[in-house]
């Protein structure tokens, strides 16, 4: 165990940001999930900002790499303008 007190607090501080970003991260999933399972485009096109704007800001914070949440929102996008 670290004896110093700044390196205390940085454990600290570590994992309360690990739980922020695990907490984020799986509701970015979730979004994910549901805006896959929308039937119709109405409903879809509702959630499409929404995710997207998820998936920017986990990227902004390197919880998820750039190109990941680049890739995912194109993917998304295009599922979204294939529906009916």
């Amino acid at each position: 165990m670290a004896n110093h007190k700044s390196s205390l607090k940085r454990i600290r501080a570590n994992a309360t940001k690990r739980l922020r970003n695990r907490y984020q991260a799986k509701t970015t999933r979730t979004f994910i999930k549901r805006l896959r399972a929308a039937e119709d485009k109405k409903t879809a096109s509702e959630l499409l900002p929404k995710v997207i704007s998820m998936l920017d800001r986990l990227a902004k914070k390197n919880v998820i790499h750039k190109n990941k949440a680049a890739n995912n929102k194109s993917k998304l996008t295009k599922f979204v303008n294939g529906l009916n």
